[in-house]
């Protein structure tokens, strides 16, 4: 595993769960908005060995309760599979963050039944995904097969978006409320700017604005609400 990063505690990455997040490194989607730039490439460095985070996790048994693996993305990590096999004997909980880019690494983890919680950006509508990921050429056939997979229910999820001003509408909503039509979760989050960001210039959205792009997407999924947004 590339471990790039480790927040030893957190109360907000796994919901319902007092966790620590793992930051993985290497991603293939080059997002301008992104605020793990630092994590994105092949030469992102690397902080702690799988055994310095498997020792810090032994240590703290009984005071966490789950592991949020994000990145960058992990689904991209070789020793995934067996670094979560190895987590889970220790008797956590494992939440995954994926872009969706690999159904079949998402697919298998999920029905191998060792994933407890899937969160999958939603980067904007089908139409204009290339785009908004940073990669024109890009074919989005994955990301429609694992919103299809994860939308069957197999393993307990959300869908999230991160909103910019400057790359969100509110036609984008409605085409991503019919195209997760069904789902049982779905979280606004609001961008905010940081030196990290791989493109600076944007900006966020006002408090009204987003609540506005939640009340589009409500009729089309069980639950919608604002991440980080006093309402």
């Amino acid at each position: 595993m590339k471990i790039c990063g480790l927040q030893k505690t957190t109360l907000l990455d796994f919901p319902g769960h007092v966790a620590a997040t793992i930051f993985t490194g290497g991603c293939n989607f080059r997002c301008p908005f992104c605020h793990n730039s630092d994590l994105l490439g092949n030469d992102a460095e690397v902080l702690y060995t799988d055994e310095e985070v498997l020792k810090f996790l032994t240590k703290r048994k009984g005071i966490l309760e789950g592991v949020a693996i994000t990145g960058g993305e992990p689904t991209l990590q070789p020793d995934l599979r067996d670094f979560i096999l190895r987590v889970r004997e220790l008797g956590y909980r494992i939440k995954l963050d994926t872009n969706g880019s690999r159904p079949d690494v998402l697919k298998s983890l999920c029905e191998e039944g060792i994933i407890d919680y899937v969160a999958m950006d939603i980067k904007t509508c089908k139409e204009r995904y290339p785009d908004v990921i940073g990669i024109p050429s890009a074919n989005i056939g994955s990301i429609l097969e694992s919103v299809e997979f994860l939308k069957q229910g197999t393993v307990p999820n959300e869908f999230r978006t991160t909103v910019v001003k400057e790359l969100h509408s509110a036609e984008d909503f409605a085409r991503i409320g019919e195209w997760i039509s069904g789902c049982p979760n779905y979280f606004l989050q609001n961008y905010v700017d940081s030196e990290n960001v791989l493109v600076s210039g944007f900006s966020s959205c006002s408090k009204e604005e987003l609540l506005s792009f939640r009340d589009i997407v409500k009729p089309y999924v069980g639950r919608v609400e604002l991440r980080g947004v006093d309402y």
